[in-house]
């Protein structure tokens, strides 16, 4: 019995997009990981400013315009920082733990929650402000405020996430699974460095 093939354009949108996707993972893996990433951080700051915009709107307290800067300054950290150090993270991470070491569960979990998470944090702090033209010392006042909160939360939120990601999801998918929770981590980390 011959199988009838579907044609393409039956076939979802969501399901063209992940193609579309896996397309350029393929042959432009760098790249395609820091857009992706400068997408979804920049939503994940227009989702913190809409949460905000809606409980300030529910007490009757003036609403801000939406702050394109803001928007584009995660865009830029997405797209230079986010995609490029996670990707060759993930990959230095198969090189140095792999899975034939029967410890690696445990080691790569804790390599990212002790090691990257508070540097890669630390960078984001330092980062942010310079792209938000600040000095030193609002750097420094920013970090003693909610540097250690974030860490605690990123801890928190991360971990389980973190130790599905690192132990089960296929290597050159690990960067868009943590975009996907990074849209909500930024939007919560936009909320905590005001």
């Amino acid at each position: 019995m011959p199988v009838a093939s579907r044609p393409v354009r039956d076939v979802s949108l969501h399901y063209r997009l992940l193609q579309q996707y896996l397309v350029l993972l393929k042959k432009y893996p760098i790249l395609t990981k820091a857009v992706t990433s400068g997408i979804l951080s920049a939503l994940g700051n227009l989702l913190s400013q809409t949460l905000e915009a809606r409980k300030k709107a529910k007490h009757g307290t003036p609403v801000n315009e939406v702050d394109v800067a803001g928007a584009a300054r995660y865009a830029i950290f997405g797209l230079l920082i986010t995609g490029p150090v996670s990707h060759y993270f993930y990959q230095l991470m198969e090189v140095w733990m792999p899975t034939t070491d029967p410890l690696c569960i445990v080691k790569r979990l804790l390599l990212d929650r002790l090691i990257f998470a508070p540097g890669f944090l630390l960078i984001f702090y330092f980062v942010m402000n310079i792209l938000e033209a600040k000095g030193w010392q609002d750097f420094e006042k920013k970090m003693r405020a909610s540097y250690w909160t974030a860490l605690k939360m990123n801890w928190k939120v991360w971990t389980p996430f973190q130790f599905v990601n690192i132990n089960f999801v296929p290597v050159q998918l690990r960067v868009l699974f943590a975009n996907m929770v990074a849209l909500f981590w930024y939007a919560y980390l936009a909320s905590v460095r005001k």
